[in-house]
């Protein structure tokens, strides 16, 4: 079965290295794991070899087959849902703590990653994320401010969670090989930062990157409230957004938090 460009597909077959990304999050015997775009079913395979119970969504009916096999092979471990991942409500399907383990499609990864940190509730129903990205977004995951990497997506996932790279894999692992290279990311959640409400924080974070050459006094300075937030915070307006820390922008979602 050949990879279609339009889903983002690229296969990972490599059983030692499936094994060792399923090997991530920890002890999976008995653990409920959510996978999207398994694809011909080589990671999912490595899950339930290393004993989870599997639930995964691929909206490439091809596929259906080969994890059809799958779950004859281990009979009632796999569940398959021929659906779009973005369209799935995990709080519907899941009524116990789960982790999501996923070769991510590369053209919904960012968007999905930015849908399960979103959530109104912390902690979120999913103990842990065991993502692969392009390595570019896998360093943006992972950023410290100041350097080039650091913006919206590094914020977002680190309010919230404790973030690693857990390993880095070559192109050439995959079939067909992307054009660059890749990375494991993990992260796991931990506890919210009191009195910020997340889609504040989203709107500023989305506000400030969006001219991120741009001072901070121009760039807040159509949001409600944001040039008084830095004001609040002690925070020079002059400074550029990837010069302002995690906890910088957790203090200014704070503030516009409590006025809204």
């Amino acid at each position: 079965m050949s990879a279609n460009k339009a889903l983002g597909q690229n296969f990972l077959l490599d059983t030692q290295l499936l094994a060792r990304i399923a090997a991530v999050p920890g002890d999976l015997q008995n653990a409920r794991v959510f996978e999207v775009g398994p694809g011909p079913g080589g990671l999912t395979q490595a899950l339930l070899s290393a004993g989870a119970i599997v639930t995964a969504v691929e909206r490439d009916e091809r596929c259906i087959p080969a994890l059809a096999e799958l779950s004859a092979h281990f009979p009632g471990k796999l569940d398959v849902i021929n659906d779009d991942a973005m369209k799935i409500d995990l709080a519907a399907l899941f009524d116990a703590p789960f982790h999501i383990v996923s070769n991510l499609p590369y053209n919904v990864g960012s968007a999905l990653l930015i849908k399960w940190l979103s959530s109104p509730t912390w902690p979120p129903e999913w103990q842990s994320l065991t993502l692969m990205f392009q390595r570019e977004v896998a360093d943006r995951i992972v950023a410290k401010e100041g350097s080039s990497a650091y913006g919206r997506l590094s914020i977002l996932s680190q309010w919230r969670c404790d973030v690693k790279i857990a390993m880095a894999v070559h192109r050439s692992a995959f079939t067909p090989p992307p054009k660059v290279m890749s990375a494991i990311v993990h992260l796991t959640p931990k506890a919210q930062p009191e009195g910020v409400d997340p889609e504040i924080l989203a709107k500023l974070t989305q506000s400030a990157f969006s001219q991120r050459r741009k001072m901070l006094r121009q760039s807040l300075k159509g949001l409600p409230g944001g040039l008084d937030a830095l004001s609040h915070a002690g925070i020079d307006s002059a400074r550029r957004p990837e010069t302002v820390s995690v906890d910088e922008f957790v203090e200014l979602a704070r503030f516009l938090s409590a006025r809204a």
